[in-house]
């Protein structure tokens, strides 16, 4: 029946509403009936916000309370709940303090003990090479013009800069040294040179460790003055903490 009904209005005629009249159309567009019920609804909709809102007005108890009024701000339109700080006592704080010093200093021995580990593994050759050597041979006025430092030293000229693992000629005739490839040369390298990066990343992770730690400590020490205000003698950067200089108390 309803397909019936929708074949029968499709060969209806449109009915199209007028346009504002040329006489009139300064007025502005011609209002149509969809337009007026807007209107009438958002009309009737206001009116009745503002009887509701006359009703409670009426019904509403002088003595009402309730802690949301307090708690709360309107800003901008908009409504702002009101956050308390979480009340601590002094040696609340302290406790936390002391728990946040003893997690640092924690973290701070487990690096120092992996980079000491790491070191152990490490020859740091490329480090001790880099600086000249000092070594003072005492000879004879006709010896030092022809003094050879290389067969005072028994080893091979290319080996004098060396401070460690510089072996003697003699004992070069009886090493036998094993055939390795380029692509094991390479790889080793590459590793070496990781395995150096990653000291160098702990060494500073444990130096800033170090330094939060001494400024976790000072900032104990500074709570703990009572009797005067101890004087600031150097400022803290991102590097170093603060040095303070407290008074002198003789405790007996």
């Amino acid at each position: 029946m309803s397909s019936w009904k929708k074949a029968a209005k499709a060969n209806q005629k449109t009915h199209k509403e007028r346009h504002q009249p040329e006489a009139r159309k300064h007025l502005g567009l011609l209002e149509k009936k969809k337009d007026y019920k807007k209107r009438a609804e958002d009309y009737h909709e206001k009116g009745a916000t503002l009887k509701l809102l006359r009703k409670r007005t009426l019904d509403k108890n002088p003595d009402e309370f309730y802690f949301h009024m307090i708690n709360s701000r309107v800003k901008d339109g908009e409504h702002h709940e009101l956050e308390n700080e979480d009340e601590v006592t002094s040696e609340q704080v302290k406790l936390m303090q002391t728990q946040d010093l003893k997690y640092i200093n924690m973290k701070r021995t487990i690096e120092s003990r992996r980079i000491q580990r790491m070191q152990s593994q490490l020859h740091m050759t490329n480090v001790a090479d880099s600086t000249p050597n000092t070594h003072v041979f005492f000879v004879e006025e006709d010896e030092a013009k022809n003094f050879d430092l290389a067969k005072r030293l028994d080893t091979h000229p290319s080996l004098i800069n060396r401070k460690s693992n510089r072996p003697r000629l003699s004992d070069l005739d009886k090493i036998t040294l094993p055939e390795v490839n380029d692509e094991f040369v390479n790889s080793t390298k590459k590793m070496k040179e990781r395995t150096y990066k990653e000291l160098s990343k702990r060494i500073d992770r444990e130096k800033h460790l170090t330094v939060v730690q001494q400024k976790l400590e000072i900032k104990r020490h500074l709570q703990d003055a009572k009797v005067m205000k101890p004087k600031r003698v150097k400022r803290g950067t991102a590097v170093s903490a603060p040095v303070y200089k407290f008074q002198y108390m003789r405790k007996k």
